[in-house]
C-alpha cells in the first residue's frame, strides 16, 4: 500500500489533478486533506510559487502530513486545523480550486444537522473561492453515511449553493489508500 501511494502522489496524482483543471503558481485548498493524499501532488504542480491550503479537522493525520510535507521538502503546502467544521479562516475570493474529495459523507454528525452543515460548508467554499473558481468533488460514502441517497442529491445542493456543474467523469484515483474508479464532479461559482 505504502508502494501505492507513493506512486500515487509523485506520478498518478499529478496526472489526474492536472486532468481536473490545476496549474502552475494556482492556490489549492484540500478540505478534509487527511494524510495529504492529494495535497501532495497538488504541491508538485503549483509548484512554489503556488499554495496548496491543506485543511482537516485531525490534529494525527495533520500532523503525519507535516511530517510528509518536510520530508519531500514541500515548503508550499500549509497544514491547517480546522476547529469548526466549515470554517477556513481563508481570505474571500482567494482560492482558484477547492478539493471536496471523500468528505462529503463527513459534513454534519447526524442526519438531521447533515444539511444544514454542508450548506455551511458550501457557503464558505462560495466566499474563499475566487469567480473564475472550480469546486472539484468526488462524493463517496453518500448512501450509507449521510441524508442523502444519490450523487444526483449533492449535485443539486452544490448548484443550490451558486456553483454550476461543469465536468463529470469517472477516474480511476486514489481512495482509503486503493485505486479505484471513481466519479467525479466539477463545478464552477456562477
Amino acid at each position: 500500500m505504502a508502494k501505492e501511494i507513493e506512486k500515487w502522489e509523485k506520478k498518478e496524482g499529478i496526472k489526474f489533478l492536472k486532468k481536473i483543471g490545476i496549474k502552475p503558481n494556482q492556490i489549492i485548498l484540500d478540505f478534509g486533506c487527511g494524510k495529504g493524499n492529494y495535497s501532495i501532488p497538488a504541491a508538485r504542480i503549483v509548484n512554489k510559487e503556488g499554495i496548496v491550503y491543506a485543511l482537516d479537522k485531525n490534529s494525527e493525520t495533520l500532523i503525519q502530513l507535516e511530517k510528509k510535507i518536510k520530508k519531500e521538502d514541500l515548503t508550499n503546502v500549509k497544514a491547517i486545523k480546522s476547529s469548526k467544521k466549515s470554517e477556513t479562516n481563508l481570505k474571500d475570493n482567494s482560492i482558484d480550486i477547492v478539493l471536496l474529495y471523500d468528505i462529503i459523507h463527513l459534513v454534519g454528525e447526524n442526519d438531521s444537522s447533515a444539511l444544514k452543515d454542508r450548506k455551511k460548508l458550501y457557503k464558505e467554499i462560495y466566499r474563499v473561492i475566487k469567480p473564475s473558481g472550480l469546486v472539484s468533488v468526488y462524493p463517496t460514502h453518500l448512501e450509507s453515511h449521510t441524508d442523502v441517497n444519490s450523487v444526483e442529491d449533492i449535485k443539486k445542493e452544490i448548484e443550490d449553493a451558486g456553483f454550476r456543474l461543469e465536468e463529470e467523469f469517472s477516474e480511476e484515483l486514489l481512495h482509503d489508500g486503493n485505486m479505484v474508479n471513481g466519479r467525479i464532479l466539477n463545478f464552477r461559482k456562477r
